[in-house]
């Protein structure tokens, strides 16, 4: 005679387990952009759809819960939500597929192409916010990186595994220099975070970095500056995990983010939103946690891992270098290129303002001779700035001040060092030689 528990346990077995269960719920309030459903069960991340008025569903993020209920963020504005629309769960949002399909792509925030291209054969998967790595065990960053720039390499010289700034107001030209270190710099994978910038501006910039050479090598994600927060915050996600991804298989990755002013915008959008209150600038809180979050996922790995290079833009607001986001950022990179506005008047591009720009692992990754002969260029072109109304007056007397009387006589070949042409590429050893020669 059959047992009850036996009974019971053969009509377990029977349930067929494997099907997905549906998770949803219905909309409670709907302000335009954030939604209020009923609190049922994901996490913060976790993908939507709402059935809209138009029978076409809208994506929505879930981003916090309040009083029992899921506060959701859509990634497309506009959509026509009624109370009690149904709210069902597509995804935990928490991998990621990617794979050598990537390269020569242009996606969006989401993975969708953007190239009018079908969409990329994609057999890898990746945590969206990243794996984490143990401090102690990262390669350390011991060897020079030949970008391109004979400014850089010589005066700035950067590191495989370097997080490195560069700090612009508008109109500067970071998005030609980024142009240039994007085709010039050796590296096996360049992955690019086109995040809350013009349209027209993404457009042109895929269009000169994409040459036959440069694009099986370049993943793009681009989100337009008219995309939700949500989706620029999730774009500069994703452009992350591909870096770590390639860094996974060994490679050593540039991975350029333009910019990370954007991203933090976003996150001020929705920090806002959800209630946060604002600190300095209007910033919550949540923005500067999440800076050193997603910085700090780049960089060395570990043993058998490749590299991951980082350079992001950082927008100085009305040309303030002490802007929040560029104080936190500053904080946490392993050096920053500042551009100058005096510089960009004076026709001299890439703007490098060199005396307000440090590479905090050039001493380590390069000789002395090198080292001394940048400190002295950089001493030479601060003397002659400080200097600089004097002697365009007529005021200065040269025999004064040798060290000024240097800087002035050499001034015409200190700018040429700096300035190179947008089709130029400056090797390393070039760059070096060319520094070593013009100071003695």
């Amino acid at each position: 005679m059959i047992s009850v528990q036996e009974k019971l346990s053969k009509s377990i077995h029977s349930l067929n387990l494997d099907q997905p269960i549906s998770v949803s719920g219905r909309v409670n309030r709907y302000d335009g952009q954030m939604v209020e459903c009923d609190g049922f069960p994901a996490t913060i991340g976790s993908l939507c759809e709402i059935d809209t008025e138009t029978n076409v569903t809208a994506i929505a993020e879930i981003i916090g819960f309040h009083g029992g209920q899921n506060l959701l963020s859509l990634h497309d504005f506009g959509a026509r939500i009624s109370v009690g629309a149904k709210v069902r769960v597509i995804d935990d949002g928490y991998m990621i597929p990617v794979g050598e399909g990537l390269l020569g792509r242009v996606t969006d925030a989401l993975g969708s192409p953007l190239d009018e291209k079908p969409i990329p054969t994609l057999n890898d998967k990746w945590p969206l916010l990243g794996k984490e790595l143990n401090p102690l065990a990262k390669n350390p960053v011991d060897t020079p990186l030949d970008v391109g720039v004979r400014a850089i390499n010589s005066l700035l010289t950067v590191g495989r595994g370097q997080r490195l700034g560069i700090i612009a107001g508008s109109g500067v030209g970071k998005s030609i220099l980024l142009g240039m270190m994007s085709k010039y710099t050796e590296a096996d994978i360049v992955v690019v975070g086109m995040i809350g910038e013009r349209g027209r501006e993404v457009g042109s910039f895929v269009n000169t970095i994409f040459s036959e050479e440069s694009k099986e090598r370049t993943a793009i994600v681009a989100v337009p500056a008219d995309r939700s927060p949500l989706l620029r915050i999730r774009g500069a996600e994703r452009a992350t995990a591909i870096a770590e991804y390639f860094r996974d298989k060994g490679k050593n990755v540039l991975l350029i983010m333009d910019s990370l002013t954007r991203v933090a915008h976003a996150r001020r959008e929705i920090g806002l939103a959800l209630g946060e209150q604002p600190t300095s600038k209007g910033y919550p809180p949540s923005v500067v946690s999440m800076i050193p979050r997603l910085i700090e996922r780049t960089g060395s790995g570990v043993k058998n891992q490749g590299t991951i290079t980082a350079i992001y833009t950082v927008l100085a607001d009305g040309d303030d270098s002490n802007d929040p986001v560029v104080d936190t950022a500053r904080a946490i990179l392993d050096g920053h290129i500042l551009l100058s506005r005096k510089q960009t008047q004076m026709g001299v591009y890439p703007a490098i303002d060199v005396p307000m720009s440090v590479s905090r692992v050039m001493s380590e990754i390069t000789d002395e001779n090198l080292q001394k002969s940048a400190q002295k260029f950089r001493k030479l072109v601060s003397l002659y700035m400080e200097n600089r109304d004097l002697i365009l007056m007529g005021g200065y007397t040269s025999g004064q001040d040798p060290e000024l009387d240097e800087a002035v006589a050499l001034w015409p070949k200190l700018m040429g060092h700096i300035q190179q042409a947008e089709t130029e590429r400056a090797d390393f050893a070039a760059s070096k030689e060319a520094l070593l020669s013009l100071i003695k």
